[in-house]
């Protein structure tokens, strides 16, 4: 019996990897977990109970919930910075790593974060690494909190300024670091719509996979 199907998707914040690891996993009828939301939820937990989340977490992600993931003010911008916070610390990202490992065990599941390939799933069946450029993904972020709305200049510009922090902070960490793995495919999003890059990775998964 062959052991359950899972496919890693990582990238940086804002480049595609939900929405492409949703539409897989309603394609290939596997469950799906946003891990990036654990960490939300973890800063979230932190700042509610009045703590700065660049301090210690991983009592709160010890005593992360379900009910804490259905919230709906996990994407907002102070949660943003408070995730890339949280994430950075050894003890919260070890206190998370079994849950996630656990959530893929027995049916398989297409996870996307920023260390799955690498570090939670590193023997991955397929793995992918998302990108785009930070003018991009900003833009991204402003339609998915606001909208058709427009964007001042200003305004635009430090949301790519903060997305060129947050990739600082998540890339130059020393626990899991936002790396590409070896054996990822990488995709750059910027001139895809969302269904040529769903294309585009299932081919590549056929590829690779010949049980499916």
């Amino acid at each position: 019996m062959s052991r359950p199907l899972v496919i890693a998707v990582d990238g940086p914040a804002a480049a595609g990897k939900g929405t492409l690891a949703k539409a897989l996993a309603s394609r290939l009828s596997l469950p799906y977990l946003d891990t990036g939301l654990l960490y939300r939820a973890v800063a979230r937990r932190m700042i509610d109970a009045g703590f700065d989340p660049a301090g210690d977490a991983s009592a709160q992600a010890e005593a992360l919930e379900q009910e804490d993931l259905r919230r709906a003010d996990l994407r907002v911008p102070e949660i943003d910075r408070g995730a890339s916070l949280v994430a950075s610390q050894p003890a919260v990202r070890e206190a998370l790593l079994e849950r996630q490992r656990v959530f893929a065990a027995q049916t398989g599941a297409v996870v996307d974060g920023r260390d799955i390939g690498t570090v939670v799933f590193p023997d991955a069946d397929v793995k992918f690494f998302i990108t785009a450029s930070p003018r991009a993904r900003a833009l991204r972020r402003h339609r998915q909190l606001h909208g058709d709305a427009a964007i001042a200049e200003a305004e635009l510009d430090a949301a790519i300024a903060e997305i060129i922090a947050r990739d600082s902070r998540d890339s130059s960490r020393d626990t899991a670091p936002l790396v590409q793995a070896a054996d990822a495919l990488l995709i750059e999003t910027d001139e895809l719509s969302a269904e040529q890059v769903l294309e585009k990775a299932h081919e590549e998964i056929r590829r690779r996979i010949t049980r499916i």
